[in-house]
């Protein structure tokens, strides 16, 4: 059904994938213009349903799509074998982070479409949940190995605050991706900074 989207140039599909992306997570299916996808990618409106069909069928295409990116290039890259809560977080951080250089608003859409309410799109979209699930936060974080934690701490509550406290640090720099005027990223300077953070974290929660 997308031939015609796929064969376009990697740059041309990923300037469409973006435009559409950031348009369906701000808005949601039902209020999302494609007037907007359209002007925001270049093209004219004609042309974009030449390569896309119709709005609802290039929304699910847009959730399959996503869903294949995320799986070879952040669920299928993290190291389950990797125990320590702090290198576990920085694996998913850095990952993330690099996803949304080329994808900025990618996360925001998957979640937009797991959750949307819109009766055109969401019964096909309860069948591709399952994916949504078996990639869950127990999946990534319920092996965590605790023994290095002090042991006067409440773990649980202690790994909730980790997990908050690295959260917002991510957060912060990746609604930047977002912004229309972000600077251009040095992913090593940001590698040093976070890990400077984490090693603040470490004293603060290990023995």
């Amino acid at each position: 059904m997308f031939t015609k989207f796929l064969s376009l140039e990697p740059e041309r599909q990923n300037i469409i994938l973006n435009a559409a992306l950031k348009e369906f997570a701000r808005k949601d299916f039902d209020d999302a213009s494609t007037n907007v996808i359209a002007k925001e990618s270049g093209i004219s409106k004609p042309l974009m349903f030449h390569y896309v069909n119709n709005k609802k069928d290039f929304f699910l295409f847009l959730y399959d799509y996503c869903m294949d990116i995320l799986g070879r290039e952040y669920f299928d890259r993290i190291d389950l074998h990797e125990k320590d809560i702090f290198e576990r977080l920085r694996q998913t951080c850095l990952l993330k982070i690099q996803v949304l250089q080329k994808y900025p608003w990618i996360f925001d859409f998957v979640k937009v479409a797991v959750f949307t309410e819109s009766e055109a799109v969401k019964d096909e979209l309860e069948k591709k949940r399952k994916m949504i699930e078996s990639r869950s936060f127990e999946r990534f974080y319920g092996d965590i190995d605790t023994s290095c934690f002090r042991s006067e701490l409440d773990v649980n509550k202690a790994k909730q605050l980790i997990f908050w406290a690295v959260g917002g640090y991510a957060d912060q720099i990746l609604n930047q991706f977002k912004s229309s005027d972000a600077p251009e990223f040095d992913f090593e300077k940001i590698i040093a900074e976070f890990d400077g953070y984490l090693n603040e974290l470490r004293k603060t929660y290990y023995k």
